[in-house]
């Protein structure tokens, strides 16, 4: 199973299973994290955290606050992509891959805007 990304006319592919989606909120300046499974199905966000709240960062009534990070397991449908937009008011979008993580300008090789993800339909 892979990871297509789509940007501006060029995808990339990544051989993984899961992965670690990493951003910076605009105005508070605080880490939010997502874990994603590729599976047949689509992409399921798998739990989610946040290292704050404010400015619409509030984490919901089921998160638990462990090791300075609030998380919770959203209750989400399988998707079949995610866009992924770039404000350029705080960091970019950081995939993050057994602990390696890069920026989607760094994977693509070049600054990018929106960014779809989904699963690589075999050939």
């Amino acid at each position: 199973m892979s990871l297509c990304l789509a940007s501006a006319g060029v995808v990339k592919t990544l051989s993984v299973a899961a992965f670690t989606l990493v951003w910076t909120h605009s105005v508070e300046k605080i880490d939010w994290q997502e874990d994603w499974r590729v599976t047949p199905a689509g992409l399921e966000l798998a739990q989610a955290r946040v290292k704050g709240s404010g400015a619409g960062m509030e984490p919901p009534p089921e998160a638990r606050l462990v090791d300075g990070w609030f998380r919770w397991y959203p209750r989400r449908a399988t998707l079949p992509e995610v866009a992924l937009g770039n404000s350029g008011a705080a960091g970019e979008w950081r995939l993050c891959v057994g602990g390696k993580c890069r920026t989607l300008s760094d994977i693509f090789g070049y600054p990018i805007g929106v960014t779809t993800m989904r699963v690589c339909q075999d050939p």
